[in-house]
């Protein structure tokens, strides 16, 4: 089976192919900073990122560009914050699906009772916890309004 770092230059190529330049510069831009994060890890630039380790890359550059578009957006630069929704989009492709903000909120009042919290001086560790069980299935903006909203 393919690795996700694999399937990255696989469309490298096949974008360079159907002349896709936005496309091509993302992934591009993933794929350096995937031997980027390979050489901070000691470890040789041809080498292979774990499916886990290449998603944290990704979610790196997801969250650069979601940064990027809501400061374009508050200044007045709708033409750069398009370009950065274009380049978004070719990311979220590669992340898996994230729980809906129903399903967060559940599993975070099932957290909560389990752990017997009752104060909002406890909502940290609340916090904690559900970021460790929901790593990489929720939005962490989801998690702090659900667990916001309890309290």
């Amino acid at each position: 089976m393919e690795t996700l770092q694999q399937q990255i230059k696989n469309q490298i190529k096949e974008a360079m192919m159907a002349k896709d330049t936005v496309k091509l510069s993302v992934l591009r831009g993933v794929s350096s900073s995937i031997t980027n994060d390979l050489v901070d890890k000691g470890r040789t630039p041809q080498g292979e990122l774990t499916d886990e380790e290449t998603l944290a890359v990704i979610r790196r550059a997801v969250k650069q560009r979601r940064d990027s578009i809501e400061q374009f957006t508050t200044g007045g630069r709708e033409d750069l914050a398009s370009d950065e929704k274009a380049e978004l989009a070719y990311l979220e492709v590669y992340l898996p699906t994230m729980m809906s903000y129903d399903d967060v909120k559940k599993i975070v009042e099932a957290k909560k009772a389990e752990l017997s919290i009752t104060d909002v001086k406890d909502k940290g560790k609340l916090m904690s916890e559900i970021m460790k069980d929901l790593k990489g299935k929720a939005e962490g903006m989801d998690v702090k309004n659900a667990v916001d909203s309890l309290f």
